[in-house]
């Protein structure tokens, strides 16, 4: 089952990833997508902290699929965090 969007908290500088919430059946579902990810998908690098919320928006349905498939994919427990690497967009 697809996972619904929710929030976005925003670009994490120490971890280099964005972060943002997903729901599935009313549970929040924590991920991130780490800025490297984020780059490949765009077709750029080295994007800037204070424009990785632009990119992340203007790249959101897309995060946000790959983000379900590999819900989908991965063990089921509390806690379960969402991280989306750049050796996962070739799939």
């Amino acid at each position: 089952m697809p996972l619904l969007r929710d929030r976005i908290i925003g670009h994490d500088i120490e971890r280099l990833a964005f972060r943002f919430t997903m729901l599935n059946d009313g549970d929040v579902v924590d991920c991130q997508i780490s800025d490297a990810a984020m780059d490949e998908l765009a077709g750029m690098q080295g994007t800037e902290s204070s424009a990785r919320q632009a990119q992340f928006l203007s790249l959101r349905e897309t995060i946000e699929r790959i983000a379900s498939d590999l819900y989908d994919e991965a063990p089921r427990f509390k806690g379960y965090v969402v991280r989306i690497f750049v050796r996962h967009l070739g799939r």
